[in-house]
C-alpha cells in the first residue's frame, strides 16, 4: 500500500501486529473478532466503514496465520484457526475506495464480490483470476471502462454495472455465457456489441438511462429473457426480431422516441408492457391481438387519440394507464374487462364522461361505461358532439352545446396563437366551470380569462408555449384544478397564493430549476405534479407546510440528494422520485413505495 513501510521478507503477520504500517487507519476499523468470524463462516462484511483502501491482510486472510495464534491461548474445537473456511463472500460496499489492489487474486474462492457505492475509476486485471465468481456488483462507482479480464469469468451469473460512466461494452462481453442478470443502466452507452447474441441465458437485462438509438437484431437470441428494460434512451424503432422472444414477461420502453408500438406476435407470456412518454399516435388491433397474458399496459404521455375496441380482448388486464393523451372517447365495452382494477385517464380531453365520475375512481368509471352499453348510446367516431341548431355559422369551431349543457369552454387542438374574441363572447351568461385551451400555440394567457372568475374551477393550458403566468389567472379564486404541463415555465408569480381553493396543479414538462416557493403558501394543495423539469433540490420545510399534500411527483428532475427530513411529511401518500441522479434512497427502496421511502428517510435524520 502507498505510504506503508517495507515489510521483512516472509513476515506474514506484518498486517496484523499493532503499529504495522499497512493501512493503519483502515485496520482500526476492522475488529479482529470480525475477521475471526469470517474465517469460520467464509463471509466478510466490511460495508459502510469509510475505508479508503482495503488493508492487505483482508486479501491475505486465508494465507496468513492470525495474530491470536501467537498469543498464549488455548484453542477450543470452535476456535481452531487452522480449520478456517475460505472466504467466498466479500462485501466492501458504501466505503470511499478509489482503487482495488491486484492482491484480490489471493481470494480465488470468492463467489460474491460487492464493491458498489464507492469511488472506483477502474478495476484491477486480477479480477479475471477470480474464476469461481458468480456475482459481481460494482454499481454506483466512476468506472469509464471494464477490463478485458472481467470477460473471462465464465461462471459469472449476476453483473451489476449501473450508475457508472461507461461509454461502451467490449466485443468480448459475449464471452460471459452464463450471465443470467445484467444491469448496465445509467451509463453513457450508445450501442451494444453484436456478441450480445451469445448471452443466451440472460433472464434480466437492464439497459435503461443510456444513449441507445437502436437495439441489435441479435438481441432476439436471448431466448430465456423474461425482463427487458430500455427506459429513457433514444429508441425510435424496435427490431422486429424482438417479437420472437417467447419468454419475455416484462418489457419497459418508457421515455424513448417511439411512434408506434412493436408487434409482438410470439410474446404470448408478456404480462407488463410499459411504453409511456413516447410519441405513439395509433394503437391498432394488430398491436393487441396476441397479448393474451397482458396484466399491465402503460401508455401515459403519448399522442393517442382513440383506443381500438379490441382492447376489450385483453381479459387479464389489471392496470391500464392512458394519462395525458388526446383521447376524447373510450370504447364502452372497456367496462366489461373482468380483471381491470386501475384505470388512469387524467389529462385526456374526454367528452363523454363527466369529471365527477372520473374523480370517483376506476370502478365507477367502468360501471358508467357498462351502463352506456345497455343504453345503446352512440357518438361519432371522431368523438365530436353533433353540431346542433345552437351552433352559429360564425362560431363553427365553438361548441355552444358544451358551454350551455356541460359548462365547458373547449377551444383545444386549434394550433391557435391567441384565443379569438368570439370564444369568450360565446360564453355569455353561462356559468362555465371547465376551460380547455390545451394543445395550441399560446404564448400568453388571454386577459379575458378573468371574466370567468365567478364560476371556473378547472383550467387546462397544457401543451402550449407559455413562459409566464399572468396576474389575471391569479384572480380566479374558485380554481381547484390547473394544468400547465408541457410549456416553457420557469417560475410562478407570488400572487398565485390567492388561489385559495387550488387542489391540483400540473407543472410537468416545463423548465423549473427550483421548486416554486409560492406553492407552499397555498394550503389547499393536495397534488403537485412537477415531473420532467430541472429541479435540483427540495426544502422539506416547504413541503411540511402543506399539510393537505398527498401526492408529490418530482420524477426525472436533477435532485442530487433527497433530504432525510422529507420523511417527516407523513401526509404524503404518493412521493414519486424515480429518474433523479441521487444515490440514496436506492431503487430497491423506491420500488417498495412511498411508506417505505418515508420510513427510510426518517431513519437517516441526524440525531
Amino acid at each position: 500500500m502507498s505510504g506503508a513501510p517495507r515489510r521483512r521478507a516472509g513476515d506474514s503477520l506484518a498486517g496484523f501486529r499493532r503499529g504495522a504500517g499497512d493501512g493503519e487507519a483502515s485496520t482500526g476499523r476492522i475488529p479482529q473478532g470480525l475477521l475471526r468470524a469470517a474465517r469460520k463462516s467464509g463471509q466478510l462484511d466490511l460495508s459502510g466503514r469509510e475505508l479508503t483502501e482495503v488493508p492487505l491482510h483482508v486479501w491475505r486472510i486465508n494465507l496468513d496465520t492470525p495474530e491470536e495464534a501467537y498469543e498464549n491461548l488455548s484453542f477450543g474445537a470452535a476456535d481452531r484457526w487452522w480449520e478456517q473456511t475460505d472466504i467466498t463472500k466479500l462485501n466492501l460496499s458504501s466505503n470511499k475506495l478509489t482503487w482495488l489492489s491486484e492482491d484480490m487474486r489471493l481470494l480465488p474462492a470468492l463467489t460474491v464480490l460487492d464493491v458498489h457505492d464507492n469511488q472506483l475509476t477502474c478495476l484491477p486485471s486480477a479480477i479475471g483470476s477470480l474464476e469461481n465468481l458468480q456475482k459481481l456488483n460494482v454499481s454506483h462507482n466512476k468506472l469509464k471502462d471494464i477490463p478485458e479480464e472481467l470477460t473471462q469469468l465464465k461462471h459469472l451469473r449476476s453483473l451489476f454495472l449501473e450508475h457508472n460512466e461507461l461509454s461502451h461494452l467490449a466485443d468480448e462481453f459475449g464471452q460471459l455465457v452464463n450471465l443470467e442478470e445484467l444491469d448496465v443502466s445509467n451509463n453513457h452507452i450508445a450501442s451494444l456489441p453484436v456478441s450480445f447474441a451469445s448471452l443466451t441465458r440472460l433472464v434480466h437485462l437492464n439497459l435503461s438511462c443510456n444513449l441507445l438509438r437502436s437495439l441489435p437484431a441479435e438481441i432476439s437470441a436471448m431466448k430465456n429473457l423474461r425482463q427487458l428494460n430500455c427506459t429513457k434512451n433514444y429508441l425510435e424503432t424496435i427490431p422486429p426480431e424482438l417479437a420472437s422472444m417467447a419468454s419475455l414477461e416484462q418489457l419497459y420502453l418508457r421515455r424513448n422516441k417511439l411512434h408506434y408500438l412493436p408487434n409482438l406476435p410470439s410474446c404470448r407470456l408478456l404480462k407488463e408492457l410499459h411504453v409511456g412518454e413516447n410519441q405513439i399516435e395509433v394503437l391498432t388491433t394488430e398491436h393487441l391481438r396476441h397479448l393474451n397474458s397482458l396484466c399491465v399496459l402503460e401508455l401515459r404521455d403519448n399522442k393517442l387519440k382513440s383506443l381500438p375496441d379490441e382492447i376489450t380482448l385483453l381479459h387479464g388486464l389489471e392496470r391500464l394507464d392512458l394519462s395525458n393523451n388526446d383521447i376524447s372517447r373510450l370504447p364502452f365495452k372497456l367496462g366489461n374487462l373482468p380483471q381491470l382494477k386501475f384505470l388512469a385517464l387524467e389529462g385526456n380531453p374526454l367528452r363523454t364522461i363527466r369529471r365527477d365520475i372520473l374523480q370517483k375512481g376506476t370502478q365507477e368509471i367502468l360501471k358508467y361505461l357498462r351502463s352506456k352499453i345497455q343504453d345503446g348510446d352512440e357518438i361519432s367516431s371522431s368523438g365530436e358532439l353533433p353540431v346542433t341548431a345552437m351552433t352559429l355559422p360564425s362560431q363553427s369551431k365553438i361548441n355552444l352545446h358544451a358551454i350551455s349543457a356541460l359548462r365547458t369552454l373547449d377551444y383545444s387542438e386549434k394550433q391557435a396563437t391567441v384565443i379569438p374574441e368570439d370564444v369568450f363572447n360565446a360564453v355569455g351568461n353561462n356559468p362555465v366551470t371547465t376551460v380547455n385551451f390545451s394543445r395550441n400555440c399560446l404564448t400568453e394567457i388571454p386577459k379575458r380569462i378573468v371574466e370567468l372568475k365567478e364560476s371556473v374551477c378547472d383550467i387546462n393550458f397544457g401543451f402550449n408555449k407559455l413562459s409566464s403566468v399572468s396576474l389575471e389567472l391569479c384572480m380566479l379564486h374558485r380554481l381547484t384544478h390547473l394544468d400547465f404541463r408541457n410549456n416553457f415555465l420557469t417560475s410562478l408569480p407570488d400572487e398565485m397564493e390567492t388561489l385559495a381553493s387550488l387542489q391540483v396543479i400540473n407543472l410537468a414538462f416545463n423548465r423549473f430549476k427550483v421548486f416554486p416557493d409560492v406553492l407552499s403558501h397555498i394550503p389547499t394543495l393536495e397534488t403537485i405534479l412537477l415531473a420532467n423539469n430541472q429541479v435540483g433540490s427540495l426544502d422539506p420545510l416547504q413541503i411540511k407546510k402543506m399539510d393537505r399534500l398527498v401526492t408529490l411527483d418530482i420524477q426525472n428532475n436533477d435532485l442530487l440528494q433527497v433530504p432525510p427530513e422529507l420523511g417527516n411529511c407523513i401526509n404524503l401518500r404518493a412521493l414519486l422520485l424515480e429518474g433523479n441522479p441521487f444515490r440514496t434512497p436506492r431503487a430497491a427502496i423506491l420500488a417498495k413505495g412511498t411508506s417505505a421511502v418515508l420510513e427510510y428517510l426518517r431513519s437517516r435524520i441526524p440525531t
